[in-house]
């Protein structure tokens, strides 16, 4: 059973937010709304992969237009805040089923060449021509009547960026649960020093702000996943942060990376979500993967 919660909006200029989990991947994706517009953008929203088969879907990305249709919501932006290393992202296949525009960080230009290199794919990807809109930081824009802004969020990649709207802000693989701490930055691109400034400025949100994290895997011994939480409560009660300075938040981070394995979906799912969710062009009627070996 999908497990999806209501943040409802506090008042004017803030959000109606649901998020939707994915429990095969850990992933929270999720629906913004302006209550007053019934316009809304979906963020960070899954495509279904089974790693065991490369067999790839849309029935998760389906379900998240369902809820919307229901809530009777205007999709008019499709959102990403990075390419994902631990799912496929649904932002090709969700523009085309809304004919909403789909964005991500313009930084994901870097990320792209980075990742062309790793899997000897010279010129394959070109964010330009899969993304309609590619965010600097700074960059503001509407979902009806809701101010939007953009920051860069850079640490867990080079070109992560986080969606700041009225008293919501979506920070992907910034933060953790309070109870689980941090996200990790090791992968290419990545940087510990990176993510504790990121984090710091979003700590400097007003401590009511509701912080929408991108992943939960139920840690600190709780059998649901949860993933929101404020400005506040991170301050407070984060494991990685609360009471540490910046440098024993590095060495604490960088330890913990040393020990985790890469995500089971992704070497596979960098060459697809640097193209948008879209699959390699079809090579005798089937798309292929590239899989470079003893790399990582």
């Amino acid at each position: 059973m999908t497990t999806i919660r209501h943040s409802r909006s506090t008042g004017p200029g803030s959000p109606d937010v649901w998020g939707v989990y994915d429990a095969p991947s850990g992933s929270i994706q999720y629906v913004c709304a302006d209550p007053e517009t019934k316009q809304a953008a979906l963020i960070d929203i899954v495509q279904d992969f089974d790693p065991s088969e490369a067999r790839t879907g849309h029935r998760t990305a389906d379900s998240v237009l369902e809820l919307a249709r229901n809530e009777g919501l205007e999709i008019v932006r499709i959102l990403d805040t990075h390419p994902h290393a631990d799912h496929l992202m649904a932002s090709d296949y969700l523009r085309g089923k809304t004919g909403a525009p789909n964005a991500i960080g313009e930084k994901v230009r870097d990320i792209a060449k980075l990742w062309e290199d790793l899997y000897g794919l010279p010129g394959a990807f070109d964010p330009d021509a899969d993304f309609d809109e590619l965010f600097a930081d700074g960059d503001t824009f509407k979902i009806g009547n809701l101010d939007v802004r953009v920051w860069l969020s850079p640490g867990h990649t080079l070109g992560s960026i986080t969606y700041v709207v009225g008293d919501a802000a979506f920070v992907h693989d910034t933060l953790m649960q309070p109870d689980v701490g941090t996200s990790r930055a090791d992968f290419p691109g990545g940087s510990a020093d990176d993510l504790w400034n990121t984090i710091q400025r979003l700590l400097g949100l007003p401590d009511d702000t509701r912080l929408f994290v991108g992943h939960d895997y139920c840690g600190g011994g709780r059998d649901d996943p949860e993933w929101e939480a404020t400005v506040g409560q991170h301050k407070a009660e984060n494991k990685h942060l609360a009471g540490k300075s910046k440098d024993e938040f590095i060495a604490l981070r960088e330890e913990r990376d040393a020990t985790l394995p890469l995500p089971d979906r992704m070497l596979a799912a960098l060459q697809i979500n640097l193209r948008a969710g879209r699959l390699p062009e079809p090579e005798g009627g089937r798309s292929f993967l590239r899989i470079p070996i003893n790399r990582f």
